[in-house]
């Protein structure tokens, strides 16, 4: 592999790193903060996150307005679904985040071979505090924050971000992430090639079919020579 690539673009939630607590366990806390029985889920949650991007200006701003939407679809105040995001703020750390299996080594086997960035659909500030925890900010050469500096992933504007600043073109370029529907769609669509970490997920059967599939990003060490 590593001879066909001249770049490595990374995905960084559940790809490079990980929270140590779960939104599932951070999202209970925040409606019992508030008192009131959850009236959305997680998985929701993480299925409507890029609906407010473009409108939000900063990840506080984004959940309050996608809370409070849930809250309005289904019988609350719309302050309600905000409390509860304040709620959910207060429980979330940004630096409490841990490496995904392999990921440092995964890193720092890529660094001087080739170009590295980070594409993300994760805000700004957030993604910032989670780098400079682990000490991998300097890994990139560039971070693209999808859905603030370009449009969201699975869209290829990203991906094109990241080349152009790279000096570098699609057919050389990997990118490693852990979402068929962002991470290997949008890579299609950038004309990349893509490596699907599935983590526990049956990768038979994927849509779309990446060009690779790796149980943890640490598994790119067997594929690089």
């Amino acid at each position: 592999m590593q001879s066909s690539v001249d770049a490595v673009l990374f995905d960084i939630d559940d790809t490079l790193c990980s929270y140590r607590r779960s939104g599932g366990e951070i999202l209970p806390l925040a409606f019992e903060q508030v008192g009131v029985e959850p009236f959305f889920t997680v998985d929701e949650y993480v299925d409507r996150y890029r609906e407010f991007t473009a409108a939000s200006e900063d990840m506080n701003d984004l959940r309050k307005r996608c809370f409070a939407t849930f809250a309005a679809e289904r019988g609350h105040d719309p302050a309600v679904g905000r409390a509860v995001a304040r709620a959910y703020e207060s429980e979330r750390d940004h630096t409490n985040v841990q490496f995904c299996p392999g990921a440092r080594e995964t890193l720092a086997m890529v660094d001087g071979d080739v170009a590295v960035a980070a594409v993300t659909n994760g805000a700004p500030e957030m993604q910032a505090a989670k780098l400079d925890t682990l000490g991998i900010a300097d890994y990139f050469q560039t971070v693209v924050h999808a859905g603030y500096d370009t449009a969201p992933k699975p869209d290829p504007d990203p991906f094109h971000a990241a080349l152009d600043h790279l000096d570098v073109t699609p057919e050389r370029t990997l990118h490693v992430g852990n979402s068929l529907a962002s991470d290997v769609a949008g890579g299609q669509r950038a004309g990349v090639q893509t490596a699907w970490v599935h983590g526990d997920t049956d990768p038979a059967g994927a849509d779309p079919k990446p060009d690779y599939t790796l149980s943890t990003v640490g598994e790119l060490r067997r594929l690089w020579k």
